[in-house]
This record gives C-alpha cells, sequence and structure tokens, in this order.
C-alpha cells in the first residue's frame, strides 16, 4: 500500500525544512509553519524501514481534534489543516523540554521504579506500588533532549531552572497549561471507556511572547491508554493491563530481539503485520476519538498534499 515517508515540497516563501522522525516541518514568511505528518513509524528512538498505512493522516487528525477540544483553556499554535495528513500553524520558538506528566506508574516510570529507584525527575514515588497502579496525585516528569543524539533524558524541575532552561515564570505556566491539559484528556478518555495514563505535551513561545501548545496532542504516539473496563480487576490480579498505545510495536520489536540498542537490526516486518499495524492504529483513532476513520485518496499522496496546500496558501 501506498505510505508517505518523505517529502520534499518547496512552497512559495519557504524558509526552511526540518525533518523529524516522523514529522516534516516547513517554516515560511510571515511567521508560518506547515507540518506535514508522514507514516513513518519510530520506536526506541529508531525509525522504521517501512510506513504504516494511514498513520500519518490518523496522528494529524486525532491531534488537531485534541487541539481544537482543548483551545479554550490553553492556546495553541493551530491555524487549520487544509489535508488530512497536514496542520499550519504559528510559529514558535520551542521550550528545550517536554512536559511529561503520568497519572499511573507505568512504562519508563514503572521500568526506574522496578530498578529500585524511588524518585523519578526530583518526584517521589511512593513505596509499595505496584506496576500500573495510579498515583495519588499526576506528577510532572520533564524530558529534554541529550546533547548527543535524539534520546530523551529526564530532568528535574530544579535542574531545568538552575541550568536556565526554561524561566521561573514560564515554567510555572508550562506546569499549570500540563495540568489543565492532563485533566482534559483524561475527562475526554473517560467518556470513551478510556484511561489516559500518562502522556506529554511541548510549548512555544510566539513572536509576541505567548506560550504555545505545539506539536502532537493525545495521540498513541504521545500518549499511553488503559482501557477503563476490567482495569481494576486486572490490577488485583496482577495482570498486565489491555493498552491502547503503540506498545504493541515496542513489545513486538522486544520480542523479536530489537531494543534500539547498538549492534541489533529491526526485524522484518512482512506486509501483513504492516496491515495489522494500520488496522490497530485505526481502532486507536476510532476508540480515542469516538468517531469513525474515514481513510483518505492514498493513490498519489504527494501530489494530493501539494495541491491542497497550495490552494489553502495561495488564500
Amino acid at each position: 500500500m501506498n505510505t508517505l515517508m518523505s517529502t520534499d515540497f518547496n512552497f512559495p516563501g519557504q524558509k526552511s525544512i526540518y525533518k523529524g522522525k516522523v514529522r516534516e516541518v516547513y517554516t515560511l514568511d510571515n511567521d508560518i509553519l506547515v507540518m506535514v505528518a508522514t507514516d513513518r513509524l519510530s520506536a526506541f528512538d529508531v525509525v522504521m524501514p517501512k510506513g504504516i498505512p494511514y498513520k500519518g493522516q490518523i496522528l494529524n487528525q486525532i491531534a488537531t481534534k485534541m487541539m481544537k477540544d482543548t483551545e479554550d483553556i490553553v492556546p495553541n499554535w493551530l491555524m487549520a489543516t487544509p489535508d488530512p495528513n497536514v496542520a499550519v500553524g504559528k510559529a514558535c520558538e520551542p521550550f528545550k523540554v517536554e512536559m511529561v506528566i503520568r497519572g499511573y506508574m507505568s512504562g519508563h516510570a514503572a521500568r526506574e521504579y522496578k530498578a529500585g529507584k524511588r524518585f523519578l525527575c526530583g518526584v517521589p514515588m511512593a513505596e509499595g506500588m505496584k506496576e500500573n497502579d495510579k498515583f495519588p496525585e499526576p506528577i510532572i516528569t520533564p524530558a529534554t533532549k541529550a546533547e548527543k543524539g535524539d534520546h530523551d533524558e529526564d530532568i528535574s524541575k530544579e535542574d531545568i531552572l538552575k541550568r536556565g532552561i526554561v524561566s521561573k515564570e514560564d515554567y510555572e505556566v508550562l506546569e499549570k497549561y500540563t495540568q489543565a491539559l492532563f485533566q482534559r484528556g483524561t475527562e475526554i478518555a473517560a467518556k470513551r471507556g478510556l484511561i489516559l495514563v500518562d502522556t506529554k505535551y511541548e510549548f512555544g513561545k510566539t513572536k509576541e511572547g505567548e506560550i504555545v501548545l505545539i506539536d502532537e496532542i493525545h495521540t498513541p504516539d504521545s500518549s499511553r491508554y488503559f482501557y477503563a473496563e476490567g482495569y481494576k480487576e486486572r490490577q488485583e490480579r496482577g495482570e498486565p493491563q489491555k493498552q491502547l498505545s503503540k506498545e504493541f510495536v515496542r513489545q513486538w520489536l522486544i520480542s523479536n530481539g530489537f531494543q534500539g540498542l547498538e549492534g541489533q537490526t529491526v526485524p522484518e516486518m512482512s506486509d501483513e503485520y504492516i496491515e495489522s499495524v494500520s488496522n490497530r492504529y485505526i481502532e486507536l483513532y476510532e476508540n480515542i476519538t469516538g468517531e469513525r476513520f474515514v481513510k483518505s485518496d492514498i493513490s498519489d499522496l504527494q501530489e494530493r498534499i501539494l495541491s491542497n496546500l497550495t490552494s489553502y496558501l495561495a488564500k
């Protein structure tokens, strides 16, 4: 099936292009950003050789829907979505921290806890917790990019302020926005029979000095969800939780001997496996949004995106 693995557009007034692991960001005149969500799949900070059909559309449409569902509590960068894979918005200076917030002790937090650590990013974790237990209150555990490579590194609030990565005044706004977004995300998830376990938010500052939400929000790539039904019973029995995130891809890679470590080779993904991942992402979309997924025309993705964007930018 046709997938969008890379783009090489040249828009009027284009100043630069940045290619991330999944998104490609074009900066245009007048502080306009064009963000294209590709079908690339990233796990353990490694981009897989094959794309996942409709993944870019799914991530872009969840993120833009969630931006609209939270714009009354936190301002965001988004202006328009002229194509299923594209978001257009205001250029911002990004803060060099990701605001990770955790309502439950899962994933990275659980691995650190199992290793005997009782502090994560300077935040205490109580004794006697089990994996996937709910924290008494959600905890904010920020991350920053390592100086070498793309890996995220845990960092405490104290270190962020001490190193001058974010000012105290701005950090307090980031904390307030992170808590408000997580509360709203939790409420939205509950209506869909889901638990928002943990997620990350990224923020930037506009030319006018306003702090706004940027990048993706509440997608299966940036967030972990559990099914609410049976959560309590599974915890009591010590069983794994039923998840709604791209954790299933990580588990498949681990079971095939890959965790992104030096010397490891990405296992071959058959067409059948690729299709199953695509179907899983569609399931994620429908569960998270409560809406049926409508597949866009992918016969010529590059041409479709270029045509839609050219029409939008001309206006």
